[in-house]
């Protein structure tokens, strides 16, 4: 059976956009504070994906040190004209107050592995812009804007942008206010049968998140509204398997099929917060004769399951056991920083050597290396070396939202001149320590676990790999997701190693290997 189950970007994967060219579909999506900047993922058939480029990977395209949770990268746009693939992101300092520090940039590729090129600037007007290219060889940028004077009245913008200059030229031109629901977002720009159509966001990218679309005859508009707004969403069926659809990106087959691409999460009872963030699905759409646009099932509801173009395989339990001879995986992220600031495979061979840097509060400088949780129930494992002289410098396992909010098994010394374990938890910006109380370890290799199932997490550890011993009791994971944190509410869990040394800054810490494996029943998403 042709079938495409969703998710099929599990975990943080938010804001996708899509492209074809020729028989190959990309997608790239959000990083946010994560480096490098943005993932474009390769498909065949729009349901098995591979991760093939992180295009931002230089801090001459994407410096973020000090930038918010939850800044960074914002819904980039990917496109394709020429033979050349553009790449439209933003990068968000500052977005929690009443002003907003938001550049925008682009870079391009005449291959989608890159190299990509230096940015070019393009505005600091808002987020979420995206580039079109219209069949008369002009290119326009849509994008948000926002009033700070008229009670944050948030609307959709249109400028041309001169690709041999490389600048906007003309006027800025708001052309759409939005469907009614509110906060316009996610523009993205497409030209079919004389309408140009406009596919935005509404509503928030949380329960009452939706996609409009409206046209015109005219680029500048005016815009007429979809008869059926909003075209997806689930706001109205808090039951349904596939919650906050949004933002999302139209793409057509070969054949002449057309799909969409959207962002969504599955919570997690009984809060209902979503540990694994925005997630990437996909939904089957057709053109009717009114020349709008539908989903498939005439409903606006998504579906888990949805008609694909090749026969369905059976997905495994995802399983990956990380070495570290001669390259760091492409899964695994820095925050904020390039990882070859602090991370290392040549001062000791075959293994993954991190220096300490900052504190795990701090927004500049932290040695750490994480990736995404993609499944509810998973094992992170590690074996790690690691000498401390003093408190001030910890090495060892974390499971990341943010810096106010994170669990962490670390390693460390206490004054007596003696090693020991404990878990360190930071909620909403209040540190707290498990009552188990420090665990006086041999100064030897030690193996660290970390255990997630659904909304319970715990950690053990082991000196031989075999015996393992809890540290603390069972704690909250759920805490670690899109609703809790008091200020980040974009990306979702993330876990992997880290080394913190708030002393002299020369503490280093050994990881032999690192293990991230699956061990729920239910696989299908």
């Amino acid at each position: 059976m042709k079938t495409i189950i969703n998710p099929i970007l599990p975990g943080f994967h938010p804001d996708p956009s899509i492209i074809r060219v020729e028989e190959d579909y990309y997608i790239a999506v959000s990083t946010f504070e994560w480096f490098p900047g943005v993932c474009i993922y390769h498909s065949r058939d729009l349901q098995n994906w591979e991760l093939i480029a992180r295009p931002l990977e230089r801090t001459s395209q994407l410096d973020m040190r000090g930038n918010d949770a939850s800044g960074g990268v914002f819904a980039p746009c990917l496109s394709y004209d020429q033979g050349t693939y553009y790449l439209v992101y933003s990068n968000v300092r500052t977005h929690w107050y009443e002003f907003m520090d938001c550049q925008n940039y682009l870079v391009t590729a005449k291959d989608i592995k890159g190299p990509w090129s230096d940015p070019v600037y393009l505005h600091s007007v808002g987020f979420d812009s995206s580039l079109f290219h219209d069949t008369d060889g002009k290119k326009y940028l849509v994008g948000l804007i926002r009033h700070y004077r008229k009670d944050r009245i948030q609307k959709i913008f249109l400028q041309e942008y001169d690709d041999k200059e490389k600048r906007l030229i003309g006027k800025l031109k708001e052309i759409y206010a939005g469907s009614g629901i509110s906060i316009p977002e996610g523009p993205h720009l497409y030209k079919k049968g004389g309408y140009y159509y406009l596919l935005t966001a509404e509503g928030g990218t949380e329960y009452g998140h939706a996609v409009t679309m409206a046209r015109s005859r005219n680029i500048e508009g005016p815009y007429e509204l979809h008869p059926g707004n909003p075209i997806l969403t689930s706001r109205d069926n808090l039951r349904a398997d596939l919650q906050k659809a949004g933002h999302a990106d139209l793409v057509e087959t070969p054949d002449g099929q057309w799909y969409m691409v959207h962002l969504c999460a599955r919570p997690l009872p009984p809060f209902r917060r979503c540990p694994l963030g925005r997630e990437t699905a996909i939904q089957k759409v057709v053109w009717k004769d009114d020349e709008w646009l539908y989903l498939e099932t005439g409903k606006r509801e998504p579906q888990v399951r949805i008609p694909g173009i090749t026969k369905t395989r059976k997905r495994e339990k995802r399983k990956y056991f990380y070495k570290f001879h001669d390259k760091i995986s492409k899964d695994f992220h820095s925050l904020r920083i390039p990882m070859e600031s602090f991370a290392t495979l040549s001062e000791r061979p075959g293994y993954l050597r991190l220096n300490g840097l900052d504190s795990p509060n701090s927004r500049f400088e932290q040695a750490f290396l994480a990736r995404r949780q993609e499944d509810f129930c998973f094992r992170m494992e590690t074996r790690m070396e690691f000498h401390p002289v003093s408190e001030r410098q910890m090495a060892g396992l974390m499971y990341f939202y943010d810096e106010e909010d994170f669990y962490y098994l670390y390693l460390s010394r206490n004054p007596q001149g003696e090693n020991y374990v404990h878990v360190m938890q930071m909620d909403r910006g209040k540190l707290k320590f498990s009552v188990c109380g420090e665990i006086t370890v041999e100064d030897k290799p030690i193996f660290l676990r970390l255990e997630v199932r659904n909304t319970r997490g715990k950690f053990a550890y082991s000196m031989d790999g075999r015996n393992w011993n809890p540290v603390g009791k069972e704690w909250e994971a759920d805490k670690i997701s899109d609703e809790y944190p008091l200020e980040g509410a974009y990306t979702g869990a993330m876990t992997g190693v880290a080394c913190h040394d708030m002393l002299y800054r020369n503490a280093k810490a050994d990881f032999e290997y690192i293990l991230y494996q699956e061990i729920c029943e239910n696989m299908e998403h």
